[in-house]
């Protein structure tokens, strides 16, 4: 299996709250929602149904898996919410307990557990692991070397601080650009992987 990582990013490098206003307001992040006037249902929502087409899994951190699981059961008979509510959904957290593990086919990792489930799976046969938000978590296995594919939606906005997904621990590491392509909002989706994997 391998790990893509699809994120909606700022020209400044922000994945905090894209979604909307309560999504995440660590540290007094005010600009929530800010993807919206950029998302293009050809080029960015195209790239997404074609993610999970590919997707055995979803992996997501605790913030990023509650603000789904609030979102997606109830739109139930729409072809994107059905895809995402079949798939198995793993979730890394110390916190979460069974009862908030509602979303169906979830299975709770432990924080400390995380990396090496995630070898474990890219070892195994099958499609993608696909990863959406969850920053913390996307940084870890960015830091491992366990992330096969970014996939990023740089939009057309700064938004002057907030969270990102790449470490900043001295480390260079160096992708290749594998496809690009731009939208009428002016978004662009930037495929990498990592150099080398490059093929």
């Amino acid at each position: 299996m391998r790990v893509v990582v699809t994120e909606f990013i700022s020209l400044d490098g922000v994945v905090q709250a894209p979604g909307g206003p309560e999504e995440d307001t660590d540290g007094g992040f005010a600009h929530g929602g800010w993807s919206h006037p950029f998302f293009d249902p050809e080029v960015v929502g195209g790239a997404f149904a074609a993610g999970l087409e590919r997707a055995e899994a979803l992996l997501y951190g605790r913030r990023t898996y509650l603000t789904m699981a609030a979102t997606w059961p109830e739109r139930a008979g729409d072809p994107f919410a059905d895809r995402l509510n079949s798939l198995r959904k793993y979730v890394v957290s110390d916190t979460l307990g069974d009862a908030e593990l509602s979303w169906e086919n979830t299975v709770r990792i432990p924080g400390a557990e995380a990396l090496d489930k995630v070898r474990e799976l890219r070892a195994a046969e099958g499609g993608d692991l696909a990863m959406m938000g969850s920053p913390t978590l996307v940084r870890a296995l960015i830091e491992a070397e366990l992330v096969d594919e970014l996939q990023l939606v740089v939009m057309p906005v700064l938004l002057g601080g907030g969270k990102s997904i790449f470490p900043a621990d001295g480390g260079k590491r160096t992708w290749e650009l594998v496809s690009s392509a731009t939208a009428k909002t002016g978004a662009q989706l930037n495929v990498y992987r990592p150099a080398r994997q490059a093929r």
